[in-house]
């Protein structure tokens, strides 16, 4: 893991980068690299009952909790500046993407695999990828890995696996818990029951000592294993 300097982890809404690319962000921070979680949108900003100080109120608190969160995990933050009806088209968006990773010198992105309930989900990686691949194919040796998220299941393959001991598992859950929908102030998802059970599920099939997160693969890049 050493040879990575600038990792950055890429959702579609807030929380999403943090439950993705979370683990590997706060151990490659531990070890120096720079570490970026990027927000694409930030969503429920258009209720349409909903008046110009509630939605700059709402934007305010969740901008706050993007902060909290990076700076637990050992990181900084952006947002992209976008929300669900302003989403750019995928050739605007994938060539952001792509002068971003060559301006801040990426060496690893993570994002969300394509089998996903959400469009804004589809969006991203759709972007992502199409990024990575130009950047690679100029030789540029930038990596990619998926996350792993209860919303992006379809289709995803546990091929990595990264064992968390207690103290980065407590970092990282301390990060989340930043986020009200986390908490579950905001739905019903059982956040704090599923991603402590789906760690031991890991844990379990790959046989590691303790708490493991898994990504996959950005097969169509990469041309092996790393």
């Amino acid at each position: 893991m050493t040879s990575i300097q600038r990792v950055v982890s890429i959702g579609a809404h807030s929380l999403d980068a943090e439950l993705m690319g979370g683990p590997l962000i706060l151990k490659y921070a531990r070890q120096g690299a720079h570490c970026t979680l990027i927000h694409v949108t930030q969503g429920r900003l258009e209720d349409p009952a909903a008046t110009e100080e509630a939605k700059q109120a709402y934007l305010k608190d969740l901008l706050t909790m993007n902060q909290k969160a990076a700076e637990k995990l050992g990181a900084d933050t952006i947002w992209l500046g976008y929300v669900s009806s302003n989403m750019p088209s995928l050739e605007d968006f994938a060539q952001r993407m792509e002068q971003y990773f060559v301006d801040e010198k990426v060496d690893l992105v993570i994002t969300h695999w394509r089998g996903s309930m959400h469009p804004r989900h589809i969006n991203t990686h759709d972007a992502v990828v199409t990024a990575v691949k130009r950047l690679r194919e100029k030789g540029n040796p930038i990596r990619l890995v998926y996350g792993e998220t209860f919303e992006d299941l379809v289709g995803f393959l546990p091929q990595a696996y990264f064992t968390l001991n207690p103290e980065e598992v407590t970092q990282w859950y301390d990060a989340m818990k930043e986020y009200a929908v986390f908490r579950g102030e905001v739905n019903d998802f059982p956040y704090q029951q599923y991603y402590p059970t789906i760690g031991k599920v890991r844990q379990i099939e790959s046989n590691n000592s303790g708490y493991t997160v898994a990504y996959m693969y950005a097969s169509l890049i990469e041309p092996q294993l790393w």
